[in-house]
């Protein structure tokens, strides 16, 4: 069965993904910002989840495997991350490279601090 809400929640999260590509404007830089968007709103989503699963235990485990794992784990994309920090690196943009990856990391653990922290207060008036 958690092979199954896993299998599940990952189609929802990659066709939510596929839609957001599609969705977004391509911008005409080289900078990856459809890539970076979606990973940075699914560090604020995971945030959220967490700060959700600290008040009702039922979501810490098949609602956690089909949520978290299936579909944050289908929406967000580190090999697109990684893929497209390579190719800026091998097209000379390391500068660009460096400020695609840091930020992707220092702002996607803000956003996931956020969002929990948030989360975490509203459910603590409640």
């Amino acid at each position: 069965m958690n092979w199954l809400l896993v299998a599940l929640g990952g189609a929802i999260g990659a066709t939510f993904r596929y839609g957001a590509g599609v969705w977004f404007a391509k911008p005409t830089g080289l900078f990856p910002w459809t890539t970076w968007s979606v990973n940075l709103l699914g560090c604020f989503l995971a945030g959220v989840f967490f700060a959700f699963s600290q008040k009702f235990s039922i979501l810490q485990n098949e609602a956690r495997l089909l949520l978290m794992v299936g579909v944050l784990g289908g929406f967000t994309t580190f090999s697109s991350f990684g893929l497209e920090t390579f190719q800026l690196i091998k097209q000379g943009q390391v500068p660009m490279a460096l400020a695609y990856a840091m930020s992707s990391l220092i702002l996607g653990v803000m956003v996931l601090a956020i969002g929990f922290y948030v989360f975490q207060l509203i459910l603590q008036n409640k």
